[in-house]
């Protein structure tokens, strides 16, 4: 932030310019952050051995942003009716693969910041290293299935869940019978490469916290015990 601490005590820095942000739970940040690592990362590469022809596919991509979120949104509807569908819930896991790990990781964050339930993100390889023994049918579980590498093994976790129960809200890109066969509930964003498929992916996942918290009568701008320094 122009003018923040860390900014005069840095000896570099990328300032987002993503404007105020008015509630509480941040959201316009994140996902400015993460564009700006993706053009570090794309200029650290040309810096090194991505090729010209392959930087600037990849910076088209980073040009339709606007685009493809705007895409995203038109799934308003769909992602309020299955938050509503599942704001009995107390408890919600968050699975994700790659760059959709962390995805996953901010998707349950927002979800437990503005509806106050628990909830958590998970690696889906590590699924079976302690999650697992948590899932029922009151238990649902948010699969980030987008068509990118790692889909194929998703699609096993989803099973996984579904063995113990355990509803499953899938995101995907792309073909989506392959996902639409295990599960009904399924939010649809474009289909991008695996470092732009966060981008759109979390869009889904603040809308998804956002209409279940209403669901709930949460008070979503000011979430109890919060606070911006």
């Amino acid at each position: 932030v122009v003018g923040s601490t860390i900014a005069r005590e840095a000896g570099r820095g990328i300032y987002l310019h993503a404007g105020p942000e008015i509630s509480v739970a941040s959201t316009k940040a994140f996902t400015c952050q993460v564009t700006v690592l993706l053009m570090l990362a794309l200029m650290l590469g040309r810096n090194r051995r991505l090729s010209r022809e392959d930087g600037g596919v990849l910076m088209r991509e980073i040009e339709r942003i606007p685009e493809l979120i705007r895409e995203t949104l038109k799934q308003a509807p769909e992602i309020e009716r299955l938050a509503n569908k599942y704001a009995y819930a107390n408890d919600f896991f968050f699975i994700g693969r790659g760059t959709l790990y962390p995805t996953a990781l901010e998707g349950a964050l927002k979800l437990k910041e503005i509806s106050y339930i628990h909830a958590e993100g998970y690696h889906a390889a590590e699924l079976k290293h302690g999650p697992i023994a948590l899932l029922d049918e009151k238990v649902p579980v948010m699969a980030l299935a987008n068509a990118i590498p790692g889909q194929e093994k998703m699609i096993g976790n989803i099973q996984e869940c579904l063995a113990r129960k355990s509803p499953v809200v899938a995101v995907v890109s792309g073909d989506e019978t392959k996902v639409a066969e295990f599960t009904p509930d399924i939010i649809r964003v474009p289909e991008t490469s695996r470092f732009v498929a966060p981008l759109t992916t979390v869009v889904a996942l603040h809308l998804f916290a956002y209409y279940f918290a209403k669901a709930r009568g949460c008070e979503i701008d000011h979430p109890r015990n919060l606070a911006k320094s």
